[in-house]
């Protein structure tokens, strides 16, 4: 397994340890500035997670490491950490539920896209600019919440919410012959 692979397989031994993180009880860790000690862990455990993304892609376009499992892999890590945190979001009622459920319907959507295209036709699907977008507000957006800055962490999460649908939209209409092949 090469380096970027390595990178996006860590980015989901990440997930669960940024759960356990954010569910570990505030009054026995304590707040700094009023935000809970382990939400700001939680933020750097999703920072680091969130920066394997993008070195990933840096490393294996620059030394040619670009692979099927690393095309497939990647993009489905993304989903599941940012899914992941949107979810305990809601649950600490700071996204609005409407928004991450679009996310994750979005996200499971391109994600079957996906599946069908491999196997229809063994071709995989590479992410486009606008996904890239997306992913890169989410993370953002992601961020600023946790650590409570709500203004600026909310106009990401429309601007987010935005190139989701814009990007899911776009997966669909390039990839429209692959799904018509398919039933």
């Amino acid at each position: 397994m090469n380096l970027p692979n390595k990178l996006t397989v860590m980015r989901i031994i990440l997930i669960p340890i940024f759960m356990i993180v954010l569910l570990l009880p505030t009054l026995i860790f304590g707040q700094a500035f009023g935000i809970p000690w382990t939400r700001i862990i939680a933020t750097l455990i999703f920072i680091t997670a969130s920066l394997t993304d993008f070195l990933d892609g840096q490393i294996a376009r620059r030394d040619h490491l670009v692979t099927n499992f690393g095309k497939f892999a990647d993009p489905l890590a993304d989903k599941m950490l940012v899914m992941t945190a949107f979810i305990f979001l809601v649950s600490f009622l700071i996204v609005p539920a409407w928004i991450a459920a679009i996310i994750v319907c979005r996200e499971l959507a391109v994600t079957g896209l996906r599946l069908i295209a491999v196997e229809n036709n063994g071709k995989v699907i590479a992410a486009a600019w606008p996904g890239k977008i997306k992913t890169a507000t989410q993370m953002f957006s992601i961020i600023l919440l946790l650590l409570g800055f709500n203004l600026i962490g909310n106009v990401l999460l429309y601007i987010c919410l935005f190139f989701t649908i814009y990007s899911g939209v776009e997966y669909f209409v390039k990839s429209k012959d692959i799904f018509s092949d398919s039933f």
